[in-house]
């Protein structure tokens, strides 16, 4: 049986061509200019939120709050920082080598916004106080008393959506997806057998 041959059952799916360089072009403009809205937001949220004050946006359910955060959302593992930071290099790491395989806009749009958002809270960690790699996170962005985030984090919340969406329709990073022609039946089943003598009277 050849290399390429279609397991029974199995719906064959179609092929995108190699990716081209504008799909990565995609990644590199969503994930830089994830970057710079991410750091310029921070900049303008510890300057003008350094005393403490809050904004209400939506009554009390979206206002501007400025905390330092040292571990993951809702500061889960604060103590682990650096933990985080090699997590983040990981993902950074990973998204740069599976980009090789585009062959989707939207696989493009995702990668590019979860690049930028590791990217922006990664330079945080990496810059900020208190020292290289242990950084702590701006978060500005309080959502009611639930958790306060940042531009990075909503990237990276998109992202993860968008790459659940993709799956759930069978759309591979390449840009393949189930086709929608059925394989042909290579069993005929039981064949029945008719007489074809005419029959005596």
């Amino acid at each position: 049986m050849g290399r390429h041959s279609i397991e029974p059952g199995a719906a064959p799916r179609t092929r995108k061509p190699a990716p081209s360089g504008r799909l990565v072009w995609i990644v590199l403009l969503v994930s830089v200019g994830v970057l710079i809205v991410d750091q310029v937001t921070k900049f303008l949220a510890v300057h003008a939120l350094s005393d403490g004050s809050r904004i209400n946006l939506i009554a009390d359910w979206l206002t501007l709050y400025l905390v330092f955060n040292p571990g993951a959302a809702f500061s889960f593992a604060s103590g682990a920082t650096w933990i985080f930071t090699i997590i983040a290099l990981v993902v950074i790491a990973v998204v740069i080598r599976v980009a090789r395989q585009l062959g989707s806009v939207w696989w493009s749009v995702c990668l590019g916004l979860l690049l930028g958002g590791a990217g922006g809270n990664l330079i945080d960690r990496l810059f900020r106080e208190p020292s290289f790699g242990q950084g702590h996170v701006v978060d500005f962005i309080a959502y009611g008393n639930f958790f306060v985030g940042n531009v990075a984090d909503i990237a990276i919340v998109l992202a993860a959506v968008g790459i659940a969406m993709l799956a759930v329709l069978g759309i591979e990073i390449d840009g393949s997806r189930p086709s929608k022609s059925t394989p042909p039946d290579d069993d005929p089943g039981p064949v029945r057998r008719e007489s074809i003598l005419p029959e005596n009277d």
